[in-house]
């Protein structure tokens, strides 16, 4: 089961959304949803949990969220972040159309996984895995 952060409705949500605090809001959100879920018998073991990114938030959101990824480690499941070819990769490249949004998603994509995100959600698969691959190896550098 994924949980993810949604603010607003589909039709709306990028209609001035505005937070006090985004991660805590979505971290209250999230938390509220898991306890809910694992009331309803779901084990907490089969639950992932999605900030959201690009669903009702501000390109600052989405750029605050990512920075703070590690954040969400404290609701102890897997994070999965999606930020393939979003809006605010083509606001922050000059508003390039979503098809020229590559390099924008790998740097994403990186920063994503180097912050704490254990799966990523891409459209370019075999471009993204060999940025996955150095920085896993990046990573687990001793």
């Amino acid at each position: 089961v994924v949980l993810m952060h949604m603010k607003g409705m589909p039709k709306t949500m990028q209609l001035n959304p505005h937070y006090d605090n985004v991660i805590d809001e979505i971290l209250s959100f999230l938390k509220e949803r898991l306890n809910f879920a694992v009331a309803c018998g779901i084990k907490k073991k089969k639950i992932i949990i999605d900030p959201g990114i690009g669903f009702g938030k501000r390109v600052e959101d989405n750029l605050n969220i990512i920075k703070n990824l590690d954040k969400f480690k404290i609701l102890n499941c897997p994070i999965l972040t999606g930020t393939s070819r979003k809006s605010f990769i083509g606001v922050l490249s000059d508003n390039i159309p979503p098809e020229e949004r590559l390099e924008g998603t790998i740097a994403s994509v990186v920063i994503c996984l180097m912050n704490g995100a254990d799966i990523v959600r891409v459209h370019d698969v075999k471009e993204i895995w060999k940025a996955i691959k150095i920085t896993d190896a990046l990573k687990n550098l001793k």
